[in-house]
């Protein structure tokens, strides 16, 4: 018996012929975990393996997403070739021919139509040397002042609530090892148990040391489910619902008066504004009880430190940008930031949505947080590139006015990087139809997306596992994703496609890089002095350290780890308060006869975005393989729905079916379907095109739709 087992396993040791491990990071949300994959050769079969590898954000945690990344990478339907669109059919084609059909195609455009005819549409999942590139490859490859990208739909409203508030945008103000010691948080409109899974245990820890947490969402969720307190708001009334807790915090004589005076300008227009306010008004708009409007805002105000987090459920209307900062007045007027176990948290949605929005993608923005209209900066930025200041584009648009500038003959060629706008955007049909009238789209991808179909080009690109280079997660670090494995086929990285594009168009001299440690070189150099400074950091010092939290102005300095402090990011050292109107001169769409319920949108734990990736793995996709309807009993019943049953959802921009799923946990005046999903199911085609006056977020999540038995 001994023998035959000795037998068996010398028979399994010999089975794995070989076996390689590549160190590497979570392709998908903001946590960014550290993992590394496992890679067994086994006889005629490979085996792949994920395990969490321990650093200071995850620490060595991974979600059901980062376990099965892999899947995705090694898919058969993965592009290895450039493929050009002939007669409607795509077909292989060698680089040099793909170049050169570029340069053809992008001089003859600009030639005819104009230098900002082309335009660049990048990506919050590529690194920050690639996020960098992008923009320099816009203004000094290209010149063309029309660059954006899809991070404009996910953070943009925290982003610029923070900036006009604090002077600095950084995810966390403090590191997230501060939140299992703070005594109340605020969770407003984030679901981070499916969409951060690895940030909950902090959540966890601080329950369980007495914190008291307040979950603001109109549906019952994981994550609601942790909170001593759910204030089930209506979609869309978030602004309100914070002027009901400030009015309680002000007449309730619960301010920080000796913080305020000295930190803050701003707060008299606020008193003034929100003690005019009937808390019954308030209570009416947002469905949220009185009583738990007192009860949130006194506990929130009466402890000794809190902590307040934002997501898309507040981020993502076309009062966004307003909403948070109005939440941001609640910090302010409690003394609850710059200080131990007291602060703010934008939860970024993308992967490198911190970084990819520091240093130049954005329409108005330049490397380090500079201002494309501003002359010092662009003074700056221009020494560095080697190029006159006179000669950098000015400010450019959002992402969806560039589809609307398509729309209208404007932009006539477009340069898309890893992202999938035909899904992602609102008004999708719009989206689609504009986009075809492109005389020419370049599409750089892993998969044929939904938008790549339209291309008249795609070009191959690395995954996560291949692409070395840098990440900015949700807490300001910066983290090294290591990455080693070859690329398939002809497979190019980001970076190298850039700087191949920049040499046919003659502006070699500009991208001379030949690896991504040189692009972070340039980039340090280029964020010197400004706002996201990450000139101190290093690839030696993120391997030494595991990730260094900016801003990091110098080598020997150790990073920021909690910011305001001594003073605010304006000139005067002060945040600014402003009043926010409950109702915004904007008017959101309201239920009536034809649309009688709200819709609101999200995510599930299995997927990412819109699902590009995901939707190629196959334990991921069996988990959740198409999308849903939740909605509460009742209003089924008075609409006829039945449960598991097929449905039609119609807004006043066209209609999808989806598959009902009846839940007590919704509003009953409140339907959710999440966004993963294209063509007959995917829900942003009902949502309207809209814009956020400040920040150009669409109200991704408060639409008006009603719903019908197929």
């Amino acid at each position: 018996m001994t023998e035959l087992l000795l037998k068996y396993f010398r028979t399994k040791q010999q089975e794995v012929q070989s076996e390689k491990v590549y160190d590497t990071q979570c392709p998908y949300c903001s946590m960014q975990c550290k993992m590394q994959l496992i890679e067994q050769s086994i006889v005629s079969r490979k085996k792949y393996t994920t395990v969490g590898k321990d650093n200071p954000t995850s620490e060595g945690r991974l979600c059901i997403k980062g376990m099965n990344a892999h899947q995705h990478t090694f898919h058969q339907d993965r592009i290895k070739y450039p493929l050009l669109k002939v007669n409607g059919e795509f077909v292989r084609i060698s680089w040099q021919e793909a170049l050169d059909h570029i340069k053809k195609q992008f001089t003859e455009i600009q030639a005819v139509d104009g230098q900002d005819a082309v335009s660049v549409y990048g990506s919050a999942s590529i690194t920050n040397e690639e996020a960098y590139l992008l923009g320099k490859f816009a203004r000094v490859a290209l010149k063309t002042r029309y660059i954006d990208y899809n991070g404009r739909l996910c953070m943009s409203a925290a982003a610029t609530a923070a900036n006009q508030t604090f002077g600095l945008d950084r995810g966390l103000t403090n590191a997230l090892t501060e939140v299992p010691f703070t005594r109340v948080i605020i969770l407003a409109g984030t679901n981070i148990a499916e969409c951060q899974p690895t940030i909950m245990p902090y959540f966890e820890k601080a329950k369980e040391n007495g914190a008291f947490i307040i979950a603001i969402d109109p549906r019952e969720t994981a994550t609601t489910q942790i909170a001593d307190l759910h204030l089930k708001v209506k979609p869309g009334m978030d602004a309100a619902l914070a002027n009901g807790l400030l009015k309680v915090i002000i007449e309730e004589n619960l301010l920080d008066e000796q913080f305020i005076k000295k930190r803050a300008t701003g707060f008299e227009e606020v008193r003034e504004y929100v003690t005019s306010l009937s808390l019954h008004d308030l209570s009416d708009l947002t469905g949220v009880p009185i009583e738990q409007i007192k009860t949130a805002a006194i506990k929130f105000a009466s402890e000794e430190s809190g902590m307040l987090f934002t997501a898309r459920g507040v981020e993502q209307q076309i009062d966004g940008t307003a909403a948070v900062r109005n939440l941001l007045n609640i910090l302010i007027s409690t003394g609850k930031i710059g200080k131990p176990y007291s602060g703010y948290g934008a939860i970024t949605g993308q992967g490198n949505g911190q970084g990819a929005r520091e240093h130049g993608q954005k329409a108005d923005q330049l490397p380090g947080y500079r201002l494309i209209d501003n002359e010092q900066h662009r003074a700056y930025i221009a020494k560095v590139w080697g190029v006159d200041k006179d000669e950098l584009p000015g400010k450019g648009v959002s992402a969806f006015e560039m589809l609307k500038k398509i729309d209208e003959g404007e932009i006539t060629g477009m340069f898309l990087m890893c992202s999938n706008p035909v899904v992602s955007n609102p008004n999708a049909n719009f989206v689609k139809a504009a986009l075809k009238k492109l005389k020419f789209l370049v599409a750089v991808d892993l998969f044929v997306s939904e938008t790549a179909k339209l291309a008249d080009l795609i070009l191959p690109t690395s995954s996560y596992l291949e692409d070395e280079g840098t990440m900015t997660n949700l807490e300001g670090r910066v983290t090294l994703r290591e990455a080693s494995r070859p690329c398939p086929g002809e497979v190019k990285h980001d970076w190298q496609i850039i700087c191949e594009i920049a040499k046919v168009l003659g502006k070699e001299e500009y991208f001379p890089y030949t690896k991504a440690e040189d692009i972070f070189d340039e980039l340090r150099i280029a964020s010197r002095g400004g706002k996201a400074d990450y000139y101190g950091i290093t690839y030696d010092r993120i391997r030494k350290e595991e990730g260094i939290l900016w801003p990091c102005p110098e080598v020997d300095h150790k990073g920021t780890t909690r910011l305001f402090e001594e003073s605010f990011s304006h000139p005067d050292g002060k945040a600014k308060m402003i009043a926010v109107k409950s109702i915004p001169d904007v008017p959101k769409e309201k239920p009536n006869e034809e649309f009688p319920l709200y819709l609101t949108t999200g995510r599930v734990m299995s997927h990412y975005l819109t699902g590009v990736q995901t939707r190629k793995s196959a334990a991921l996709a069996a988990r959740n393989f198409e999308s849903y309807l939740e909605i509460h009993p009742e209003t089924a019943r008075k609409y006829g729905i039945d449960h598991n049953k097929l449905v039609t959802i119609t807004s006043k921009r066209g209609s999808i079916v989806v598959r009902s799923k009846w839940s007590e946990k919704i509003r009953q005046d409140t339907v959710f379907v999440p966004f993963h999903w294209a063509d007959s199911q995917n829900v942003n085609k009902l949502v309207a095109e809209e814009l956020d006056p400040s920040c150009k977020m669409p109200g991704f999540k408060l639409s008006t739709v009603n719903v019908t038995p197929v």
